[in-house]
């Protein structure tokens, strides 16, 4: 390996307010020499008292800092083959509190963000519309994996990284990464549960946090052996208690058999069923059905949410049709049935991206809004959004005897924590038909 690394003094101009100089680390390759400034500034004669034999208990530290510094920057040129300035640069100097930034070597760590269309984001996106902030801050990576989102048309999620991003400013602004450590991640956890956040919120947060971190070690912005602060022994995110949101078969039945007063109503209450005898499947997955994904008695499709993950092992969720679905396709479902025409007129054909995920906001808004009417009606103590039909559905199937597995498959759960963070405590009896399972309130007088 060609390369020499030493500690110098640059005396060539002293620093007025102190009269010292900057004391820098000077590395040479093949003849070539480049000097890194250290947060270090000595004097002439303190720079000959660190290498003294009697040397002062003030400048020991120092000494030793210097040391170290000096052995870590040949560990890691040595690990370089062949040795370049730029890719030492970005492994051992930037971002590294022990040097000064110098604005060379963040320019070329600089992230280029991902191709898209910013004006048609900027009123739901306008963290783009801050300066352009420098390479070594979250905001920098946020912004980039923001954009790849958005450019992958993953809308929903790059507006929840914002959202997470946007209260984490709030505690101490805009960051380096190398401020952000273990006592830093305590205090914002603090901060935001101060601010009355729920610790499942602080656990997403955290969680989209650590996300960014990753994508920061995967560009090379930062390593993992020296800035990562999550893991065992160091910040772990909060896990949540998980609260029961799933109804009792008996709140079912009193949803099934509601008269609705309008057709706002009858709409609001046919799609929360159709979610609910549908597999638990989301809003977002109804509205992106297709007749074509109507196989005889069966709908077999992909979730929307899942697509990126499963890619190259794709799991398709098959949901029977009842004869209660079949009743919501025929009176909701679009007249003309092309195979590539949406089951349900939620979307529609040649939108943008954005605007789908507006109208299925819409849709789902709607939804919601009604059924908290007929549960006011109806005297339900729980909530009864989409959210909790999904939940419904798999505590039903669980207290019916039904594997978790099974459940994980019919949810399209990628893992199967997630299914069992979803389930409700059950009782020991269980049904021995699971088929029959989610229409047993129909037998409750």
């Amino acid at each position: 390996m060609s390369v020499t690394i030493s500690m110098t003094l640059d005396t060539r101009r002293m620093k007025q307010k102190t009269g010292k100089y900057p004391l820098k680390m000077l590395v040479i390759h093949n003849r070539k020499p480049l000097r890194y400034q250290t947060v270090y500034d000595l004097t002439e004669a303190e720079y000959r008292g660190i290498s003294a034999r009697n040397i002062s208990e003030a400048l020991r530290p120092i000494r030793d800092d210097l040391k170290r510094i000096q052995r870590e920057a040949e560990d890691v040129a040595q690990g370089i083959e062949p040795f370049n300035f730029p890719e030492f640069e970005k492994d051992f100097i930037l971002n590294n509190p022990s040097f000064h930034q110098r604005k060379s070597v963040k320019t070329a760590a600089a992230l280029e963000n991902h191709a898209f269309d910013q004006v048609t984001y900027n009123n739901r996106f306008p963290i783009f519309l801050n300066p352009k902030p420098e390479p070594d801050t979250i905001l920098a990576v946020f912004l980039f994996y923001i954009s790849k989102l958005l450019n992958e048309h993953r809308i929903r999620t790059a507006a929840n990284y914002q959202t997470a991003y946007n209260t984490i400013s709030k505690f101490r602004g805009n960051v380096r990464f190398v401020d952000i450590n273990v006592a830093f991640l305590k205090q914002l956890e603090a901060w935001m549960l101060a601010k009355e956040f729920s610790k499942t919120t602080v656990g997403i947060y955290t969680r989209l946090l650590r996300a960014i971190f990753n994508e920061a070690i995967f560009q090379g912005i930062i390593r993992r052996e020296k800035h990562y602060p999550f893991g065992r022994r160091q910040y772990q995110p909060p896990a949540s208690r998980n609260i029961k949101k799933a109804l009792e078969l008996g709140d079912v039945s009193k949803i099934y058999y509601y008269q609705p007063e309008c057709e706002r109503e009858r709409k609001a209450k046919d799609f929360w069923l159709f979610s609910y005898f549908g597999n638990g499947m989301n809003p977002t997955d109804i509205a992106h059905l297709r007749f074509k994904n109507i196989d005889g008695e069966y709908i077999i499709f992909e979730r929307s949410k899942t697509e990126n993950a499963t890619r190259l092992d794709p799991r398709p969720i098959t949901v029977y049709v009842t004869e209660d679905m079949q009743k919501i396709i025929d009176y909701w479902g679009n007249k003309d049935r092309k195979p590539d025409n949406y089951l349900f007129p939620v979307l529609e054909h040649g939108i943008t991206p954005l605007r789908q995920v507006e109208l299925i906001e819409l849709f789902v808004q709607s939804i919601n809004d009604w059924m908290e009417k007929i549960r006011v009606k109806l005297n339900i103590e729980k909530k009864v959004t989409t959210y909790v039909a999904r939940h419904t559905f798999s505590t039903v199937m669980k207290r019916s005897g039904v594997s978790t597995e099974f459940i994980r498959e019919s949810l399209g759960h990628t893992s199967l924590k997630t299914t069992e963070s979803y389930l409700d405590s059950f009782e020991k009896k269980v049904k021995k038909e699971y088929t029959k399972a989610l229409s047993n309130f129909k037998t409750i007088n």
